[in-house]
């Protein structure tokens, strides 16, 4: 840790989030005020109060009209990170950022969608011809091969993953059984109550191979949101702060969206790398000083790679990690006990960084024992992000 470092000077101390579903029955702004608000209650802050906002670029609800509707007076930053779910932790970043350099005094964090009722991210049908674009561009170089989906791409991944390392679709199985089995105890998952086999994985029907159905994240309503303000101020309000220990955002060499086709191997993900050598940097922490994390899983294969990137396993042994059992409920290191991505919701990773505060709190359904830091990780495949989430 460096004198500058940004650990240890910003603190959660608010967290709002709406039901999970796949059809809210409101608007995208409707949710994010719904979440927004139950983030300021839950932190005891006046919402004028409110100096700052942080979210997605791909979010549709414009930081000024929710200002407008909380009633914020001098409203002093706001920041939108691109790149989908590679977001997932930056937007907690930039307001810590904002809140260390004293530029606003409290940010709110938040992301809203309807994801399954509105639209559908997956589909393969974007426009690119009519929006001739940098990125529209150069996906028209390999969607005439077939590459139109998420699930693709990140098939092709998989594929060389098991190839190289010997992995097997039972082993991206047992991610999803694991997550599932923790959605099964958590009343807020949309799977609550319903965990699944790994005959039932293997059964399931294929997208892309090797990605079966249950490989794959839900399409999700809903909206969470999160207050952060300096660790000073956490320390007079309502709840026990979340202290961002660590916050980082990586791109490396080769990196494009989804492909990686300037690289010469895709079986790691080195973006994930930069963020995880940033936070251990920050933090003073590693591997071993981590209770839990809460690993993006869009889908199964990614969540592998991340394990040896941020040095839980050498590279190539994350297999054996998973066939071990050690990432599941008991294990040396449970991973996405809210149900994850697969399990609980899919918000874009927003609702796995509640996942993170709700484990240093103490009031997570699955709680984790003696939970002193939380690992968090965002989207991969795309330039990405991290957190490291502790206790005080």
């Amino acid at each position: 840790m460096t004198r500058n470092s940004l650990s240890g000077r910003a603190a959660i101390v608010g967290l709002g989030a709406t039901e999970f579903s796949k059809n809210s029955g409101r608007t995208e702004l409707r949710l994010a005020m719904e979440a927004t608000l139950g983030a300021l209650a839950d932190a005891g802050i006046d919402p004028a109060d409110v100096e700052g906002f942080s979210s997605y670029s791909v979010d549709k609800v414009p930081e000024y009209e929710i200002a407008r509707l909380l009633g914020c007076k001098n409203v002093k930053f706001f920041s939108q990170i691109p790149h989908g779910g590679g977001a997932a932790c930056a937007p907690v970043m930039h307001a810590a950022m904002a809140v260390a350099t004293g530029v606003a005094k409290v940010v709110v964090v938040y992301r809203a969608m309807n994801e399954r009722s509105w639209y559908r991210f997956g589909t393969g049908s974007y426009g690119f011809a009519d929006t001739p674009i940098f990125e529209n561009v150069n996906y028209g170089w390999y969607m005439p091969h077939g590459f139109h989906t998420p699930a693709a791409w990140v098939g092709m991944f998989a594929r060389r993953y098991m190839h190289t390392y010997g992995a097997t679709s039972e082993d991206f199985g047992r991610v999803a059984v694991a997550v599932r089995d923790f959605a099964a105890t958590n009343p807020a998952a949309f799977f609550h109550g319903k965990p699944i086999t790994l005959e039932e994985h293997q059964a399931s029907r294929w997208i892309a191979e090797p990605l079966h159905l249950l490989d794959c994240c839900q399409e999700s309503d809903g909206a969470v949101a999160m207050v952060i303000t300096s660790a000073e101020y956490a320390r007079d309000l309502k709840q026990k702060p979340v202290i961002i220990k660590a916050g980082a955002q990586g791109i490396t060499e080769g990196q494009q969206i989804m492909t990686s086709y300037y690289r010469a191997d895709i079986t790691g993900l080195p973006e994930m790398g930069v963020v995880a050598r940033e936070l251990y940097a920050q933090s003073g922490l590693g591997p071993q000083d981590l209770q839990t994390a809460v690993i993006y899983d869009h889908f199964t294969p990614f969540v592998l790679p991340q394990l040896e990137e941020f040095g839980f396993v050498k590279r190539g042994e994350a297999k054996d990690f998973i066939r071990d059992g050690l990432h599941a409920r008991g294990g040396s290191l449970p991973i996405n006990p809210h149900g994850g991505q697969l399990g609980e919701a899919y918000i874009h990773g927003m609702n796995g960084v509640a996942e993170a505060v709700r484990q240093v709190r103490g009031s997570a359904a699955n709680q984790v024992d003696n939970v002193e830091n939380v690992l968090v990780t965002a989207g991969t495949g795309v330039p990405t992000s991290g957190l490291i989430l502790g206790a005080a």
